[in-house]
């Protein structure tokens, strides 16, 4: 029994720390079992271009993480020569598996 209990309390505090993560700077909203937010990020001009280009990241309970979410991949995957907008998405489930998406727009 005190097996049982001893794996229940491991669970419940991997639930809590959420070891997965992505951005790790505190500053957009997360959910304790599950974030998926979109993020803003920089712009230089008062509309968005025409082309979309993404790149992303993942990490797995925050020990293995693996990806290009750079601002230059997603441009070069859109085809993108000039950058108009930059925004992030987040996605995460259970502090176990975290993806972030880099979303670039320009022309």
């Amino acid at each position: 029994m005190k097996k049982y209990v001893g794996v229940l309390m491991g669970i419940g505090l991997l639930c809590i720390t959420g070891c997965a993560s992505v951005g790790g700077n505190g500053s957009y909203a997360i959910g304790m079992w599950v974030s998926d937010v979109k993020l803003p990020g920089h712009t230089t001009a008062n509309s968005a271009g025409a082309k979309v280009g993404t790149s992303e990241c993942t990490s797995i309970l925050g020990v293995v993480a693996n990806g290009d979410a750079s601002i230059d991949t997603a441009a070069r995957n859109g085809g993108i020569t000039k950058i108009k907008s930059v925004d992030y998405k987040v996605f995460s489930v259970l502090g176990i598996y975290a993806k972030l998406t880099t979303v670039v727009t320009g022309e």
